[in-house]
């Protein structure tokens, strides 16, 4: 990446990161519902740069409203854009007004465009030797990089300079212009040459040089040798003035009239009172606070949140790397007499089972830091302390209750001290999980994100001492000079995490509950379930990719039969094409771009009336479950334990739901056959079974005693088909006439308002008339008046506090749910009442397992092993002759984890595999 000058002039193509930051989550609103979050994070992006580059001179440049001289050259350019959002265009008013407040200099001149302005204002810089710096997503800019010019993508903070144009796009900057006649830009609607793509546009200005050479002699692009070369001439004759013409869209003007010179886009001083104004209408509370305080930002890192955090104070680090036995003594001496440390490991892989320990970093206050390294073999690496002898040392500390430990994603360690025989006890905090209780959805919850957003600090990153790609070191291969102080930092911003994130956790007793007895405990027993591992049946899933294949083939067949060709199941142009365009399907909804959508949604619709989206949906059904499960699980038995580990992450789903990668367990799919056999590969080793325990219906009991419906309580009291009682109510018969279509369609409802549906929702999963959809619910809601009202004050509350909570406590927050777009709001609203159910639910099944886990270690002797959690269920292997009585005991403790005022039922089975289990 090559580096920038010192005061560079900065132009920002404002136009540009309007509509990315507009599209880009979140998308915020202040408390009246207006859309702020394009105007966020422009300025955000702005103040990024003045602190990171402190220039003296900038431009913010935006697109005029009116028409350019590009659309006289040729109607159709830009034609095919759709108009402006509303929720954008209300943006752009406060957007400018803030950036005039910041006393930076905004242009806007008419019958141009953005790009225009500063490719004129870049080449006059250039040409006075002033270093120049495009801040822009635009790869059109790329024809204005020079020895002077670079430019700068801020949302990848990507550098490019000519050389990184190059390796970017195959070409320098001199053929940028060539290259976007030659393919064309969909975006800008530029024509290009038909039938040139990216690779053969390459072909041809490495081949012959440029668009001029190729309208000069034509024949010449033959001897380039590229698949279509010969016809090649022949097109470029008869499209010559085309691409004459999209050279010329292509090309951004440098002579634009300007009223001045770049010498006078100085930055001027802020107005205080306009930016409080501005700041204090968006809501941008932060801002709002540096401004009254008179605060200038610190540094780049800390305009990454909009919540006010005290600005972190500048700390000496003193980092140590420990290659003696006298340091390593010291340092055991003052952890040993430390309250709490943070720990983290240094390894040669991400997979917890496969990682090899390479070292140990610690931290026992802010900025004092050591790495231990035990394992670094590259050439003439120093020579390192035993790894055995050390671990022997450290193992009192290491596995002891005190010092109390804090880590960040300490499962992950957890196993690779398991690995080295260390049991790692004490742990007391996880920032990780700290992060994620704290606001489930403020940020992802890794440790750089959250160093950026609570610490105005940027962490060294992993690829700026390993490389990228292929390239890139394993942590034993890089050298000590480098790695120990990303080592010793890693500990060190654990430590400071911790404390800043720790006070305000602990404010909120019921926030500091649900990390205190369910996250936290919880982080030891699936650390125990990864590394326990579950047997599969590689033979059978071997065979049911065979059978699937067969299927998929048939299935391709069957669509070219009625599409009457041959094409690419899985290739949105070519179904885009092959619907709209020769079988004439109506258009359900547009991308982005507005082209014709034909994403799964879109398709269930269309399959609705129409056989081949049907068919697509069943194909890509089961191509997904050959590549991820029958394909893929095989080759995922780990070599040591014959075994499949997946990982279980507690910091992902908002609600407070564990997922799964690798395989992903929580995706495969029970509905359909294919799926449940899926599961029979997941079997018991000789001499044992799998029992498998899951809730029945919690989410509707979770809702009975949510909403306190009477109707609700007395069904579930009196142990009633909980659907079949919903179908006596709304469809007016008696419990024992209930039919099984009715009970279907009661079921439908029951699940269908707890997730929000809506009567259009509902109609199309039962393939119904929407007014006799919408009678269902209403009369849903006259026999269960508890669950409407227990939805409206629910819509209510998380209005006015803006989340809502589980029954233990956990917060969902929803910054959508007062925003001006109908859609983002429903959507929240939607999430507001489905949360507290489905998170409840999560919780109770962290408490089960937290319960069972105990149970097991202290009363049981090996006769049962936790090996999955799946949703609402637990997987089990259990000695043979034991299974029935730990059938009972399972099921009892999970009825157990929570009092509602329903009876938690939990139900399971025994079998060979899990699918005869569940």
């Amino acid at each position: 990446m090559p580096t920038v000058a010192n005061n560079p002039l900065i132009l920002v193509d404002g136009s540009s990161y309007l509509y990315r930051a507009f599209y880009a989550p979140p998308h915020l609103t202040n408390s009246k519902g207006e859309a702020t979050g394009a105007v966020y994070g422009v300025v955000n992006m702005l103040r990024s740069l003045l602190s990171r580059y402190q220039p003296s001179h900038i431009a913010v440049v935006f697109d005029a409203k009116s028409k350019t001289f590009r659309n006289d050259m040729y109607s159709e350019y830009k034609a095919q854009r759709p108009p402006m959002p509303d929720d954008l265009r209300s943006q752009i008013a406060p957007l400018h007004r803030i950036i005039k407040a910041l006393g930076l200099p905004l242009i806007s001149i008419e019958g141009v465009e953005a790009d225009d302005v500063i490719g004129t204002i870049a080449r006059q810089a250039s040409k006075e030797g002033r270093a120049t710096l495009i801040s822009t997503g635009d790869k059109d800019m790329a024809q204005l990089v020079d020895e002077h010019v670079t430019l700068i993508n801020t949302m990848t903070d990507t550098i490019m300079g000519p050389d990184e144009v190059k390796a970017k796009f195959g070409v320098g900057p001199e053929l940028i212009i060539d290259f976007l006649a030659l393919m064309g830009d969909k975006a800008d609607n530029i024509p290009g040459l038909p039938g040139v793509g990216e690779k053969t546009a390459l072909a041809m200005l490495t081949g012959v040089g440029s668009v001029e050479k190729l309208l000069a002699d034509p024949q010449a692009v033959v001897d380039v040798g590229f698949r279509g070369a010969k016809t090649m001439p022949a097109k470029i004759k008869d499209n010559a003035e085309m691409l004459k013409l999209s050279y010329e869209l292509a090309t951004i003007k440098t002579d634009v009239e300007l009223e001045g010179t770049w010498q006078d886009l100085l930055i001027k001083p802020q107005d205080r009172d306009e930016l409080i104004a501005c700041y204090g209408e968006m809501e941008f509370k932060r801002w709002l606070a540096e401004v009254l305080d008179n605060k200038a930002p610190k540094s780049a890192a800390q305009v990454q949140s909009d919540e006010v955090i005290e600005a972190p104070e500048t700390i000496e680090v003193q980092y140590e790397t420990i290659l003696s036995e006298a340091q390593l003594d010291d340092w055991i001496n003052t952890l040993s007499n430390a309250e709490l440390i943070a720990i983290d490991t240094e390894t040669t892989s991400l997979n917890y089972m496969d990682a090899k320990l390479v070292g140990i970093s610690f931290a026992v206050e802010a900025g004092k830091a050591a790495y231990l390294p035990l394992a670094h073999d590259y050439l003439d690496a120093p020579q390192q302390l035993d790894m055995t002898k050390a671990l022997e040392k450290l193992r009192p500390i290491l596995e002891g209750n005190k010092p109390e430990k804090v880590g960040q994603n300490l499962k992950y360690d957890i196993s690779i001290f398991a690995n080295v025989g260390i049991t790692l006890q004490g742990v007391r905090f996880d920032t990780m999980l700290e992060s994620y209780v704290f606001n489930s959805v403020a940020s992802r919850h890794d440790m750089d994100g959250l160093a950026l957003k609570y610490l105005g600090h940027k962490n060294i990153s992993f690829e700026e001492i390993a490389g990228k790609g292929a390239k890139q070191l394993t942590f034993n291969q890089i050298e000590l000079e480098t790695a120990a102080p990303y080592a010793a930092e890693d500990a060190d911003i654990t430590l400071r995490l911790h404390q800043h994130l720790w006070p305000r956790l602990e404010k909120e007793a019921e926030l500091a509950s649900v990390f205190n007895e369910l996250e936290l405990p919880l982080i030891q027993v699936l650390s125990h379930i990864e590394r326990q591992g579950v047997y599969i049946d590689s033979m059978l899933l071997s065979q049911q990719s065979d059978e699937l294949a067969q299927k998929l083939d048939l299935l391709e067949q069957k669509a070219y039969e009625i599409a009457g060709e041959k094409f690419n199941l899985a290739s949105p142009k070519q179904l885009q094409v092959l619907f709209f365009e020769k079988l004439g399907y109506p258009i359900i909804k547009k991308t982005p771009k507005g082209a014709p959508s034909t994403a799964e949604e879109v398709l269930i619709e269309l399959a609705l009336d129409y056989p081949l989206p049907k068919i697509i949906l069943e194909h890509r059904s089961l191509a997904k479950l050959k590549s991820t499960y029958t394909d893929k699980l095989p080759l995922m038995v780990n070599s040591t334990t014959g075994r499949v580990h997946t990982s279980y992450h507690q910091a992902n789903a908002a609600t407070g739901r564990l997922s799964s990668s690798d395989p992903n367990l929580q995706n495969i799919p029970i509905r359909t056959e294919e799926g449940r056999r899926i599961r029979q590969a997941f079997i018991a080793p000789e001499g044992r079974k799998i029992l498998a325990a899951d809730y029945s219906q919690i989410e509707l009991r979770i809702m009975a005693h949510l909403s306190q419906d009477k109707g609700l309580l007395t069904a579930f009291a009196e142990g009633k088909d909980i659907h079949k009682a919903t179908a006596a109510e709304v469809f007016g018969v008696h419990f024992e006439e209930v039919t099984t279509e009715q009970r279907r369609r009661a079921k439908a409802v029951n699940f269908g308002l707890i997730y929000g549906m809506s009567a259009f929702g509902l109609a199309k999963q039962l393939d119904i008339p929407r007014n006799e959809a919408q009678t269902y619910i209403d009369t849903y809601f006259a026999r269960y008046p508890g669950v409407l009202k227990y939805m409206e004050d629910t819509r209510a509350d998380a209005a006015e506090q803006g989340y809502v909570s589980t029954l233990f406590g956990r917060r969902l927050y929803l910054p959508e749910i007062k925003d001006r777009n109908a859609m983002r709001r429903q959507a929240a609203e939607r999430a507001a009442i489905n949360a507290p159910m489905q998170g409840t639910a999560a919780d109770i099944i962290k408490k089960a397992m937290i319960s069972v886990a105990q149970w097991i270690k202290q009363d049981t002797q090996g006769e049962i092993t936790m090996i999955m959690q799946v949703h609402d269920e637990l997987v089990f292997e259990v000695d043979a002759d034991k299974a029935e009585q730990l059938k009972v005991k399972v099921c009892q403790l999970m009825a157990d984890a929570a009092k509602l005022d329903v009876t938690l039922l939990a139900e399971a089975g025994i079998g060979d595999n899990w699918d005869q289990a569940h």
